[in-house]
């Protein structure tokens, strides 16, 4: 039999339906590999829990036990607390295997602030609050203390600092110190979330990985000089679809990832082959990534049927070499000998797992993210984000107050925080009828290819036959109509809920300007332009092509 004979029967086995793809580049390239880390961070104690330390302390054990039964590479991130926990040194050198890496999971304890000389806030020895458990709410000063007390405590437990650091959130200056002095090769933070736990992560660089701007960790920067040359792997495979709807007319989102405490995601067979199958058989340019994995706070209760379940899938996926799995600390040795700059990377969905038909689309550069959502017979740009090296994290200088924390990129469309339940925000294609209405134009399935390392292409087809490319660049993206029949005219068509707080300051044939959180950004009009008709009224306006062509420039070249 032969290998991909063998390869397909254990794809049939465990019930993954990865046909070769007609989409874009096979998941067996080397050139775009699909990477998972299985991530599980440990929190020594947690007081909303009973017995927390004996609970917390088996899940650990619990985790090494199933890593070591597949043999597989993983990464155990240590809280302060739990670092100098005798227990789990002796857990650690007797039991985890030499392929596994440990390193620092970076929430803000009791004895590591006192470690560090500086005065404990918490009523418990670690708590959520986003002041507390992040060094955002600290002063720079005070995090190069937590980092450096940090560090020489692992290394006199270990031999060596920790490669990997992760956390929900590292700050710029404190991420940039860890890199300068200690040499970090990776970190990894928060899916995009808003208000989930008092974590607002909004518009940035979506899944995958990217080196962060030394003024704002949240944002990739555009050029070398002012990255911090560490990646930031996105954390907790979010659903490319439905995550980012959930909770939608609310303060605050609910979860839809592969963490394995979550029945209808993470934890249901359906949906982990869904995700996997996205990750394995569709495009993603540079390469395609997911961290697995769980903390130990849930308990080897909750997540222990979720992880025998995902890791019979990795193993299977592993055998047919369709995935790497890897430490952190490797990917991001790899990142950064591949990528001397933040790369264009795509995440695609193009089966859902609800059976309705939506199909969605990711692409993110160092200049700008976008998403493409095709559901209930329409079609939408539900996101696009602007990135800016420049636009300085309110964390940077200066510590922040209270049990949030709240990090954005540049808003351009903003389909969650733009819409209600009932009035989607997005830019959207439309067409003029013979009597001057503007109508909806349906396109049918998506065909993506991707064109060089840092283009996506989409070609979709409307009801008349009208053939749509939307082309993903590095720097832009352009709209157009391939075949236009005589008297065929079209345009984006942005809409907003009526309540919505938009950013726009002004507009003219060419230039769109905006400011959001007093930071001046905007869009240039390579080709076609801007109609401003209906603005005053219905705050909507119009990107016009020329010859069947809009270029949009992403590079927020009006600043």
């Amino acid at each position: 039999m032969t290998f991909s004979k063998i390869a397909c029967l254990l794809l049939a086995v465990i019930g993954l339906h990865m046909s070769p793809s007609v989409y874009g580049q096979p998941s067996t390239d080397v050139e775009s590999p699909r990477i998972i880390n299985i991530v599980n961070f440990i929190r020594q104690t947690d007081y909303r829990l009973a017995n927390s330390d004996s609970l917390l302390f088996d899940a650990v054990q619990e985790q090494i036990k199933l890593v070591n039964t597949y043999g597989f590479p993983a990464t155990f991130l240590f809280q302060y607390d739990a670092l100098i926990n005798p227990a789990y040194q002796q857990l650690m050198k007797t039991q985890l295997s030499d392929q596994c890496e440990l390193g620092a999971w970076w929430e803000i304890t009791q004895p590591h602030v006192e470690a560090a000389g500086i005065p404990w806030r918490g009523e418990h020895s670690w708590v959520s609050h986003a002041n507390i458990a992040f060094t955002t709410g600290y002063t720079p000063t005070e995090r190069e203390k937590l980092v450096d007390v940090y560090m020489a405590k692992f290394k006199e437990i270990y031999g060596h600092y920790p490669q990997s650091v992760a956390s929900w959130f590292i700050d710029a200056h404190t991420l940039a110190y860890m890199h300068d002095k200690y040499d970090i090769v990776a970190s990894a933070n928060c899916k995009d979330q808003v208000g989930t736990d008092g974590y607002t992560l909004w518009g940035g660089y979506w899944n995958q990985a990217y080196y962060p701007s030394r003024k704002n960790a949240y944002l990739p920067a555009q050029h070398a000089d002012n990255q911090i040359p560490v990646p930031i792997f996105r954390m907790l495979g979010s659903d490319p679809i439905y995550q980012y709807d959930t909770g939608l007319g609310r303060s605050r989102q609910g979860v839809i990832s592969l963490e394995p405490v979550y029945p209808a995601s993470g934890g249901d067979k359906k949906w982990v082959t869904y995700f996997l199958e996205s990750l394995v058989n569709q495009p993603s340019l540079a390469f395609s990534y997911a961290q697995a994995g769980q903390e130990n706070s849930f308990t080897w209760a909750a997540m222990g049927d979720g992880l025998r379940m995902q890791f019979a899938l990795f193993d299977s996926l592993r055998r047919a070499d369709q995935i790497r799995l890897e430490t952190l600390g490797h990917s991001g040795a790899w990142f950064k000998k591949q990528f001397p700059i933040t790369p264009a990377t795509a995440v695609t969905a193009l089966t859902d797992v609800r059976d309705e038909g939506r199909k969605t689309i990711w692409y993110n550069s160092r200049y700008y993210r976008t998403n493409l959502l095709w559901e209930e017979g329409s079609f939408r740009f539900r996101d696009i984000h602007l990135f800016d090296e420049q636009f300085e994290s309110a964390y940077l200088k200066t510590a922040g107050s209270g049990s949030q924390f709240f990090y954005y990129a540049l808003p351009l469309v903003d389909g969650f925080n733009w819409s209600t339940p009932e009035d989607r925000a997005g830019f959207r294609l439309m067409a003029e009828d013979a009597k001057g209405n503007s109508i909806a134009i349906v396109l049918a399935d998506p065909v993506i290819s991707g064109n060089g390392n840092q283009v996506l292409e989409i070609r979709s087809t409307d009801e008349q036959g009208h053939t749509f490319i939307i082309t993903c660049y590095e720097d832009r993206f352009t709209v157009r109509c391939d075949n236009p029949t005589e008297g065929f005219r079209w345009h984006l068509q942005f809409h907003a809920a009526a309540q919505a707080e938009l950013p726009f300051q002004a507009m003219d044939n060419k230039h769109l300007r905006a400011r959001f959180r007093g930071f001046d950004y905007g869009i240039t009009c390579i080709n076609g332009h801007i109609a401003m008709d209906g603005w005053e009224v219905a705050r909507s306006f119009q990107l016009l092509p020329e010859n069947h062509e809009l270029a949009i420039d992403c590079t927020n070249t009006q600043r």
